[in-house]
């Protein structure tokens, strides 16, 4: 006897197409899994004959044979537990299922369905492949039916499956509304004193999704600052908010009853993180740091710190927006267009250049410190900002705490830059002024006479890359938007200039 149900395995972000071949023929009781499976699909042999035996259902003593095919594409993940299942039992004669129908989930023993990982990646490709319906775990209904096309049947046992396709019952509905998780920010900035030249930069760099590098003694406010970067940034749209679900749904990291995230990530690694954790990697390649911050920030605190092969492996991500992880078996590509923002101390001590405290590093010390940081790594990082520690006066003024710009108020006028973005590139596929490529730069980024000859001056007194160069014109191109000019006059271009500095 033979027969065959659909399933899907994911493959980097998107997903592909599985069939669940089975053959059941006469002979000693035999139960094989083949088609290039790793040792967790394996194991469901154990799980799925458990299961069918726990809901009171006859396994089959005759020689199984299970093809997950394409036999090429390695299989990983327990979620094939269900299809495989749903297999044997079609094949022996007790259910009938549709070739418009595909089966996703992780089996336990007594024939609960649990929650698996990257089923919104699956879903998205069912509907894509012209499936009707898609099977998946209750847990997993909350971010599967933001698929629009398709009709997700979410089942907590695989009896309540078998009941539904014999049309017994009627799917249940969660009876709770599906969650989209709100905004609550611990920081704002209004709660760091002074520094308006690094709260410009923050602004410049969440309006335009330029990186940012923040250096300064200890106690200026480098970390403060880069924690309230959340509550200035604008929510993801639809398409944005869908992408990063779907990567989190990948890496196992969407929460419970979580269906679309709407808040922009903000990934803090420690300081010893290995680069398979910041990169990605591991045997089954999974998204490393860069990934899970994908369309929000990466924020690197005590930025000398890391490794200096850690720091190196940003370098094509930081330019390509994506990160290629290649195994023996298959090459995986993931999604990293996400915002560096990254603070360090000037020095070993923290106190080289501070006005009230004496460093006492010497001059070797500093340099090699200092040199911890690439040229390379430097040259991508558009907003360079020294953040000087502030007097007590600044600290203890109840003035001063009532002046302070507030997250709110910087907000807007990042929404409002935002928006001068998403309509100038509606046709050219980007989303803010850090995406554009050379020719579009050159299309966007004009220059009126006194800007070109400020910025002629500056590449000869500098010697500036030409990625720096082009990263120059970027800033001011944002710099130009949050002051609504259509063109970039010099003003801006000063000020983009001023972000530079040598560390």
């Amino acid at each position: 006897m033979f027969s065959n149900v659909f399933t899907s395995a994911v493959f980097g972000l998107e997903a592909r197409l599985i069939r669940v071949e089975i053959d059941i023929s006469r002979g000693i009781y035999n139960f094989n899994i083949v088609g290039l499976a790793d040792k967790a699909v394996q194991e469901s042999r154990e799980r799925v004959t458990s299961a069918i035996k726990n809901t009171g259902l006859d396994m089959p003593r005759a020689r199984i044979t299970i093809n997950l095919s394409p036999a090429d594409f390695p299989k990983t993940g327990p979620h094939f537990d269900l299809p495989i299942a749903m297999a044997i039992l079609e094949c022996s004669g007790m259910i009938d299922t549709n070739a418009k129908q595909l089966f996703i989930g992780e089996l336990a023993l007594d024939g609960s369905l649990r929650k698996v990982n990257g089923a919104l990646s699956m879903a998205i490709f069912a509907q894509k492949a012209g499936f009707e319906k898609i099977f998946v775990p209750y847990e997993n209904y909350f971010e599967t039916s933001l698929v629009k096309g398709i009709e997700s049947i979410p089942v907590k046992t695989l009896m309540q499956c078998l009941r539904y396709l014999g049309e017994e019952i009627k799917v249940e509905i969660p009876d709770k509304e599906i969650s989209i998780t709100s905004p609550e920010y611990k920081f704002d900035l209004k709660d760091v004193r002074g520094q308006k030249h690094a709260k410009r930069a923050l602004k410049i760099c969440a309006s335009g999704g330029h990186n940012l590098l923040l250096s300064g003694s200890p106690g200026s406010g480098k970390t403060l600052l880069a924690r309230s970067m959340p509550s200035i940034l604008p929510e993801m749209g639809f398409e944005e908010a869908l992408e990063v679900t779907q990567i989190y749904s990948i890496a196992g990291k969407l929460e419970m009853k979580t269906s679309l995230m709407r808040e922009r990530p903000f990934r803090s690694p420690h300081h010893s993180s290995s680069p398979a954790s910041i990169v990605g990697g591991g045997k089954i390649p999974t998204p490393g740091e860069i990934s899970l911050s994908h369309r929000g920030i990466l924020f690197l605190d005590e930025f000398p710190e890391f490794q200096t092969n850690v720091l190196e492996s940003l370098r094509q991500p930081l330019e390509d927006k994506v990160v290629t992880i290649s195994r023996v078996n298959a090459t995986l590509t993931f999604p990293a267009n996400f915002t560096l923002v990254a603070a360090m101390n000037p020095c070993s001590c923290g106190w080289f250049g501070d006005k009230e405290r004496e460093c006492v590093c010497t001059a070797r010390q500093i340099i090699n410190y200092q040199r911890k940081i690439s040229g390379p790594i430097l040259d991508r990082i558009d907003l360079q900002v020294k953040v000087p520690r502030i007097k007590i006066e600044e600290i203890t003024s109840t003035k001063s705490n009532t002046s302070e710009e507030t997250s709110f108020e910087a907000r807007q006028a990042v929404i409002e830059a935002r928006k001068i973005q998403t309509q100038r590139y509606r046709n050219e596929n980007i989303m803010t002024n850090a995406d554009l490529t050379g020719r579009l730069i050159t299309k966007y980024c004009k220059l009126d006479y006194e800007a070109e000859d400020v910025l002629k001056k500056a590449m000869n007194v500098y010697n500036l890359t030409a990625r720096s160069y082009f990263r120059i014109l970027k800033v001011s191109r944002t710099i130009a938007d949050l002051s609504k000019s259509e063109n970039i006059e010099s003003i801006h271009l000063r000020e983009a200039l001023s972000y530079r500095f040598e560390i």
